[in-house]
């Protein structure tokens, strides 16, 4: 009755404003472009980060006007009529609802923290404008995936966010793997957005197929609710599904994930900012979303669940062996991405996303930690060439600590709120499947004991073991780097008392489950395991359990540390078997069919230019003479047949 009574009073407030929050990162955008040159760094260290915090302002507003209004209410921002065709009508318009305002708030504050940061990390680099040109545009992509009220705008920040994951993971591109890099991500983006290209057309097909000619979200649930049945059970599982190969390229699930460890290959802030503001959560919020449809489909709920569990599980194990500290944290993403996806997958949409926002905030400080570390290390990244650091980058180490104790989902800290609450629904929510919450657990000790492992190892013991050079220069970054990783502390103690869960229940109508006590705490008892391995393993001597990592990998601990192999198989069966296919084409097709056409035309005409060459010599009197014999031959031949 609560429910139906809120909804009852919800309104859609009509405002002027949304639209500021995508155009002021897009006003970014065009300073670098055009007058960065001419105003120098200076203006572009204000201007980058000062956009991203005008965003924020505005997120604010929206926020606060949407906490006045009534419980289910929207602020909507009608900019254009955008596309007209028939009884199609597709505006620009942008929307705000409880959800959207959690994620710009997410996307604006966190985006600006990591371009703050990035005037402190980037203060050497040439091509700073460059730089900051496709971060104003990465952000401004992911304010309109969330924004857009309808699916086209959806999509079009989907592939703008896409678009520039390629720029900013191959930044430096005249090195050949870090423009692999990027163009990796960029290929396998366009994969998991063929099927969500698919998915969005069965959808419509399915809606003008009764008569409802939209492509607006809102409508599209109204007009679910209101026509039960519309969308039967296979369409709707076929539709889910092909839109969740979407997300999994974007969010980096299996089988697509593959993309998402060697975009390391950017600068560490781009690794913050795709790993934990933007691009790999636009899956979950895509999911989150469009739960009523996914509500039709128990099917490709299931099917969400098990691939996000076999994802943590696998990125989790890969993560245990790592010693480049991008690549550990890279690889944590994976597998929190994978509870994020559980989360929705068990029809807990509401934990979901609570862990996508206090993930937003441990996990930007583990890269940016990272990227402090790496800064004071002179560009070192192998983590057994660390160690001591705590005593030399004391803020970034104590710092990086607080965010490993809140991934590992310890008490009082955030990530034990958001993780804890997704595996309680795995265990008794709505869709739930008991299994998977023991895959979770196991999956939350793992966490904690890779995580501490890499804690241990970089900042434990007395000594660094890097060359004498490097370690004598070992210093704490400047405050442009260290503020950003203080506020994110914070953020990583307090974000799990949040009442996000409260904000949201009008959207996705979740209550909390009721679990025996084991089950609530057993991930904390994990976690609580998974430290005190990494202490006894890494952090009582870690000289000696270094060592141990430098020797050459053997048995499982080998195929760990290749990945399961999985960029092998996909050599081998995708890669080279697609390049040994173009080559054929191109040296069968290409070469002899395409060009043998267009060269044998050209020769053909060389042939015939060749024979009247004879005759167009350029000379007068020849002309004259031709001119004479053809008058005469007709002359002749005319009376003749006369």
């Amino acid at each position: 009755m609560e429910h139906a009574h809120a909804a009852t009073q919800a309104t859609i407030q009509a405002v002027s404003y949304l639209r500021w929050i995508v155009f002021f990162p897009l006003i970014g955008v065009l300073f670098n472009i055009f007058l960065a040159p001419k105003f120098g760094r200076r203006a572009i260290n204000l201007v980058a980060p000062g956009v991203v915090l005008a965003a924020f302002a505005f997120a604010w507003m929206a926020f606060q006007e949407l906490g006045s209004l009534p419980p289910g209410s929207a602020l909507v921002d009608n900019i254009y009529p955008w596309i007209t065709a028939g009884q199609l009508h597709v505006d620009f318009s942008l929307r705000v609802d409880a959800l959207t305002a959690v994620m710009i708030l997410i996307i604006t504050g966190v985006g600006a923290l990591i371009h703050i940061y990035s005037t402190g990390y980037m203060a050497h680099d040439e091509d700073v404008a460059r730089y900051f040109t496709y971060l104003n545009l990465f952000t401004a992509s992911m304010l309109l995936l969330v924004l857009g009220e309808n699916l086209v705008l959806l999509f079009v920040g989907w592939e703008g966010v896409g678009l520039c994951s390629y720029l900013l993971i191959g930044f430096w591109y005249t090195d050949d793997e870090k423009a692999s890099a990027g163009k990796k991500a960029f290929i396998v983006n366009r994969v998991g957005d063929a099927g969500f290209l698919l998915g969005m057309f069965l959808l419509f097909w399915t809606l003008v197929a009764n008569g409802i000619w939209t492509l607006s979200i809102s409508e599209i649930q109204r007009a679910v609710a209101e026509h039960p049945g519309i969308i039967s059970g296979g369409v709707a599982t076929a539709i889910c599904l092909l839109l969740f190969i979407g997300a999994t390229g974007k969010s980096a699930q299996v089988p697509l994930y593959v993309w998402l460890p060697d975009a390391m290959a950017g600068p560490t802030p781009v690794s913050a900012l795709i790993h934990a503001a933007t691009m790999v959560t636009a899956g979950v919020y895509m999911i989150a979303r469009l739960h009523f449809l996914y509500e039709l489909s128990p099917t490709a709920l299931a099917c969400v669940s098990w691939v996000a569990a076999i994802t943590a599980i696998l990125a989790a194990t890969i993560a245990l062996v790592q010693t480049d500290i991008k690549k550990v944290l890279a690889y944590s993403t994976v597998s929190q991405l994978g509870y994020m996806f559980l989360g929705v997958g068990v029809g807990a949409y509401g934990a979901g996303i609570f862990h996508l926002m206090t993930h937003a905030f441990f996990k930007a400080l583990l890269f940016l930690g990272a990227g402090s570390v790496i800064h004071g290390m002179s560009e070192e990244q192998d983590i057994r060439k660390m160690g001591g650091l705590l005593r030399k980058m004391p803020i970034t180490g104590w710092t990086f600590l607080i965010a490993c104790i809140a991934i590992a989902g310890i008490p009082g800290f955030s990530g034990y709120y958001s993780k804890d609450l997704i595996l309680e629904e795995a265990y008794a929510g709505p869709h739930a499947q008991p299994l998977l919450y023991w895959v979770g657990t196991v999956g939350a000790g793992m966490t904690a004991f890779y995580m501490f492992r890499l804690f241990f190892v970089t900042f434990w013991g007395r000594d660094i073991r890097a060359s004498h050079d490097v370690a004598h220069h070992v210093h704490e970054s400047p405050w442009s780097m260290t503020i950003p990783l203080i506020i994110l502390a914070v953020l990583s103690v307090i974000g799990g008392n949040l009442p996000l869960l409260d904000w949201l229940s009008p959207l996705f109508h979740a209550g909390h489950v009721e679990v025996p006590d084991m089950i609530r705490w057993l991930p904390t008892i994990a976690g609580a395991v998974g430290i005190a391995l990494a202490l006894f393993l890494y952090g009582i001597n870690t000289q000696q359990a270094v060592a141990k990592m430098n020797e050459e990998p053997v048995g499982l601990r080998k195929v760990l540390w290749n990945k399961w192999y999985v960029d092998e198989a996909y050599d081998a069966a995708i890669v080279e078997p697609t390049a040994s296919l173009a080559d054929v084409f191109w040296r069968g097709v290409d070469t002899r069919v395409i060009d043998g056409a267009v060269n044998g035309t050209a020769r053909l005409m060389e042939l015939w230019a060749s024979a009247i060459r004879v005759i167009q010599t350029g000379n007068v009197q020849n002309y004259a003479m031709s001119f004479l014999v053809g008058v005469t031959v007709i002359l002749f031949l005319g009376v003749y047949l006369w």
